[in-house]
C-alpha cells in the first residue's frame, strides 16, 4: 500500500509556491488562489497552517457585500461572489448583451461562449468596461488582502489560479486598497505578486506535498 494525502486546492498550491516559486527565501507566505472558487493557503514557519478544523484559508466565503448575491456556499455577499472566474464571466456576459460594439463580441459569438480565456483577450485588446470590471476586483481583493495583513501580518501574499494571468492591472488596485484598508506600517512592508508558477502551481504543490 502507498500512503495518500488530500488536500484543497489553495493548500497544495502555497506550499507549491513555498517549496518551488518566491516562497523559497521566506518562511511565512500566504498564496491567494482565484479561479472557480477563491480562496487562500497559509504557510507558517515552513509548514502549511490548517486552523484547528482543516479550514484556514477560506476567504471566499467571509461576507464582504452585505445583501449581496448568492454564493454556493448558501450565504449573501461573499468575497467568492465578486472574486472569482465565475464572476467575471457573468459580469462580461452582461456587457456583451448591453453593448454591441463591446470588444467582447470580436472573441465570442454569444454571451453564453465567453469564458475566462476570452475575457482575458477582450481585456488585453482594450475592452474599457472589463478594465474597469478588473480593477474593481482587484479592489476586493485588496480588502481581503488586508484582512490578512491585520490578521497575520505576513509579508508575502501571492496570487494564483486563472485570475493571475490579468498581472499588474490586476496587483495594482490590489496593492492601493490594501493599504488604504489596513495599518499603513503593515503594509508597506507586504509584499504582493504573482505566482511564478502560472497553471502549474497545484500540480507542483501536490509534488511538494
Amino acid at each position: 500500500e502507498a500512503p495518500a494525502a488530500v488536500d484543497n486546492d489553495s493548500q497544495v498550491a502555497a506550499l507549491g509556491e513555498y517549496t518551488f516559486g518566491h516562497g523559497q527565501d521566506s518562511s511565512n507566505l500566504v498564496v491567494v488562489k482565484v479561479g472557480r472558487g477563491t480562496g487562500a493557503g497559509i504557510v507558517l514557519n515552513g509548514r502549511l497552517h490548517y486552523g484547528d478544523g482543516s479550514g484556514a484559508g477560506e476567504i471566499g466565503h467571509v461576507t464582504i457585500i452585505k445583501d449581496g448575491e448568492a454564493c454556493l456556499c448558501g450565504h449573501f455577499g461573499c468575497l467568492e461572489t465578486v472574486v472569482s472566474s465565475r464572476a467575471i464571466v457573468k459580469q462580461a456576459q452582461l456587457i456583451a448583451q448591453n453593448d454591441p460594439n463591446s470588444v467582447l463580441h470580436q472573441f465570442a459569438t454569444t454571451p453564453e461562449a465567453i469564458n475566462t480565456d476570452v475575457v482575458l483577450r477582450a481585456f488585453e485588446a482594450g475592452d474599457e468596461a472589463l478594465q474597469a470590471v478588473i480593477a474593481q476586483v482587484g479592489r476586493y481583493l485588496g480588502l481581503a488582502g488586508a484582512n490578512l495583513v491585520g490578521a497575520l501580518n505576513i509579508q508575502r501574499i501571492v496570487i494564483a489560479g486563472s485570475l493571475a494571468r490579468f498581472g499588474q492591472p490586476l496587483l495594482e488596485p490590489v496593492r492601493q486598497e490594501m493599504r488604504q484598508q489596513s495599518l499603513g506600517a503593515l503594509a508597506n512592508e507586504t509584499h504582493i505578486e504573482i505566482a511564478n508558477l502560472g497553471a502549474d502551481i497545484v500540480i507542483m504543490g501536490a509534488a511538494a506535498l
